[in-house]
C-alpha cells in the first residue's frame, strides 16, 4: 500500500470514530488526554500517533467492537511504517575494520626474579571465585565473547506485534507502557465481562448473557411530537420513520427530551428476571446554544403509554415508573405503572419505554439493565443503535421554529420549554 494511502486509510478510520461519537475535538480530546489540535491532526492525517494506546482509548470511548479495534490497529501499524523515514542502505565497499594492537602492560619495578609458575594440567579445574588461584599468573583472555542470554518469551501483549524490531517495540510500549497496556487490556476484558457477558469471542469469562435486546432512540411523542436543536436551518421535517437519518444528516440533537424504547427477550427456556433499570450520565455540559425546531404544530394521541420518566438534571437520575392513559373508549382509563422486577423469556418479551428530559445540560447518558437468571446476575449497558451514549440537550429559552406546510418554510413560534 502506498505511504499516503496508508496514512489516509488510518485517518479515515479515526474520523469515522470521531463522527460516531459526536463530541467536539476539545471534549473528546479531554477524555483522551490530548489537545483538540492534536486530535484534529490525527483525523486529517497530518500526524500519526506515536503509540497505539491513545487510538485504543478512542476506540473504547466510541464503542468500537473487537473486530473494529483490530482493523484500527492494523491500519495504525501501516501508517506508522509509512511515516517512519527509510533506513539508508549501505553503499560501496564496507569500511575496513581497524585492528587495535594490545597495549603493553607497564613494566614492574625491578626485584628478585621468580620462578615461572607451572602450567595447569589439562584436566585441572580452575579455582572458583573472582580472584587468582594461588601460585598462578593472570588468567588468559577468553578466545571469544560469551553467548548472549536467550531472550525471554514474549507475553501476550508483546505477542500481538511479533514482526516489529525490538527497538520499535520498546518505543511503542516501553516497560511501563507494557505494564499499563496489560492492565488496560485486563480492565477492558473485566468490564466486558460485567457489561456485555459473552460478547468478546474466545474469552474464557462469564457464560453468555441469557437475554437479548434491541433499542430505538429516534422516537417521537405519539409519532409526531418532537424537538431538535440544530446549528443551521434544516430542510422540512421528515416522516417519523426517517427521523434517524434526517437528524444525523443535520447534526441535530434531541432538544429537551429523548424517547427510548428497549425491547428485551430471553434467549433460552429459563426465565430472566429484570431487576432494575439505572441511568448513567457519562458527560454533562452547558445546553447547546442552537435553535429549536419542532417537528409538529401540536399533536396528541388516544393512548399515552406507561413509561419510565428520567430527570437528567438531577445529580443521580432515577428511572421512575409512570402511569399511562387510554382515551380511545367512551370512558378513558388509566394504564397503571408497572415497576420492576419483570420476567422475560423467549416467548414473553418485554418493552421498556424511557422518557428522559433536561432543561439545564447537554447530557450524554446510558441505560444499565440489571438481570438475574438461574443463580447468575449481570448488568448490560444500553446505548443508541450504534452503541454510543444517548444525547439530550436542554432547549429552554432557545428560539423555537415550527414548519408551515402551506408556505413551505420554518416560522417562529413560542418557546417550547423543554421541547417535545
Amino acid at each position: 500500500m502506498p505511504k499516503d494511502a496508508a496514512v489516509e486509510e488510518f485517518a479515515g478510520l479515526v474520523r469515522a470514530l470521531k463522527a460516531r461519537d459526536g463530541r467536539s475535538y476539545e471534549a473528546l480530546g479531554r477524555r483522551l488526554s490530548v489537545s483538540a489540535s492534536t486530535l484534529h491532526r490525527y483525523c486529517s492525517g497530518a500526524t500519526v500517533p506515536e503509540e497505539f494506546a491513545v487510538v485504543e482509548r478512542l476506540a473504547l470511548l466510541c464503542g468500537a467492537d473487537e473486530e473494529e479495534r483490530r482493523a484500527l490497529e492494523a491500519a495504525w501499524t501501516r501508517a506508522d511504517d509509512a511515516r517512519r523515514p527509510p533506513v539508508p542502505e549501505p553503499r560501496g565497499e564496507p569500511a575496513p575494520q581497524t585492528r587495535t594492537e594490545p597495549t603493553a602492560a607497564p613494566r614492574p619495578a625491578p626485584g628478585p626474579e621468580r620462578a615461572p609458575s607451572p602450567e595447569p594440567e589439562p584436566s585441572q579445574e580452575p579455582a572458583p571465585g573472582p580472584g587468582l588461584a594461588p601460585g598462578h599468573g593472570p588468567a588468559p583472555a577468553p578466545a571469544a565473547a560469551p553467548e548472549a542470554a536467550p531472550a525471554p518469551e514474549l507475553d501476550p501483549v508483546h505477542a500481538r506485534v511479533p514482526d516489529l524490531p525490538s527497538e520499535r517495540r520498546r518505543r511503542r510500549w516501553g516497560w511501563p507502557g507494557v505494564l499499563g497496556g496489560a492492565l488496560a487490556v485486563a480492565g477492558t476484558l473485566a468490564l466486558g465481562a460485567v457489561l456485555l457477558p459473552g460478547k468478546a469471542p474466545g474469552r474464557p469469562a462469564a457464560p453468555p448473557a441469557p437475554l437479548t435486546w434491541t433499542v430505538a432512540s429516534d422516537l417521537w411523542e405519539n409519532g409526531c411530537g418532537h424537538t431538535y436543536l440544530a446549528r443551521r436551518t434544516p430542510p422540512p421535517p421528515p416522516e417519523a420513520a426517517d427521523a434517524r437519518s434526517w437528524a444525523a444528516a443535520q447534526g441535530a440533537v434531541d432538544g429537551g427530551r429523548t424517547l427510548v424504547r428497549v425491547s428485551v427477550q430471553g434467549k433460552g427456556t429459563a426465565a430472566v428476571v429484570l431487576q432494575a433499570l439505572h441511568v448513567r450520565v457519562v458527560e454533562r455540559g452547558a445546553p447547546l446554544p442552537w435553535t429549536a425546531y419542532r417537528m409538529d404544530d401540536g399533536c396528541g394521541g388516544a393512548v399515552t403509554p406507561r413509561r419510565f420518566e428520567v430527570d437528567l438534571d438531577r445529580p443521580r437520575p432515577v428511572a421512575r415508573a409512570r402511569d399511562g392513559y387510554d382515551a380511545s373508549g367512551q370512558e378513558g382509563r388509566t394504564l397503571p405503572a408497572v415497576s420492576f422486577p419483570y420476567a422475560v423469556s423467549v416467548g414473553e418479551p418485554e418493552e421498556l419505554l424511557v422518557s428522559a428530559g433536561t432543561a439545564r445540560c447537554d447530557c450524554r447518558w446510558y441505560l444499565e439493565l440489571e438481570w438475574s437468571s438461574e443463580g447468575r446476575r449481570g448488568t448490560v449497558r444500553i446505548g443508541d443503535e450504534d452503541g454510543a451514549p444517548f444525547r439530550t440537550s436542554g432547549a429552554k429559552g432557545r428560539p423555537v421554529y415550527g414548519y408551515d406546510s402551506a408556505g413551505r418554510a420554518w416560522i417562529t413560534g413560542e418557546d417550547s420549554g423543554q421541547g417535545g
